[in-house]
């Protein structure tokens, strides 16, 4: 579960589209996460995108060494702070990570950032149950009138 496949990644155009087009995202620095969720069976549960801006970075192997990083950080997080806690086993969960910082940084900051946007991407998905059973859930009794007979 360590590897990071073909059929793990996100090529697909018109499912790049939706996800942009429809999709929910959020920003944990220097990551910005877009996701779907689409009703469909895959043999791996999420597909996901990297990407890194041209304009931030005008040299190709600046933009790559950025991409490998986050896909390295990514293809060690996934199996232990992704996959066991998605609870959706008949969905596919497309994922992008865009990039949006604007200088160089180390492996290890990656892979702290990248695990705090998969934590939040958790969080937002799937709201804790804590949550929603401290929730009440009984309709409130309407009073009735008093009787004016007494």
């Amino acid at each position: 579960m360590k590897n990071f496949t073909k059929e793990e990644r996100l090529c697909s155009r018109k499912l790049l589209d939706l996800l942009f087009k429809n999709g929910s995202s959020f920003l944990v620095y220097p990551f910005r996460v877009s996701y779907l969720f689409m009703p469909e069976k895959n043999a791996f549960p999420v597909q996901v995108v990297v990407n890194v801006s041209k304009k931030r970075f005008k040299r190709a192997h600046d933009r790559n060494l950025i991409k490998r990083r986050t896909r390295e950080a990514y293809r060690l997080l996934k199996s232990s702070a992704l996959y066991p806690l998605l609870n959706h086993p008949d969905q596919l969960l497309l994922l992008s990570l865009q990039f949006v910082g604007k200088e160089h940084y180390d492996y290890s900051f990656f892979e702290k950032k990248l695990a705090n946007a998969l934590k939040r991407l958790i969080l937002t998905v799937d709201p804790p149950v804590k949550t929603v059973a401290a929730a009440p859930t009984e309709k409130p009794v309407p009073s009735t009138p008093k009787d004016e007979t007494d």
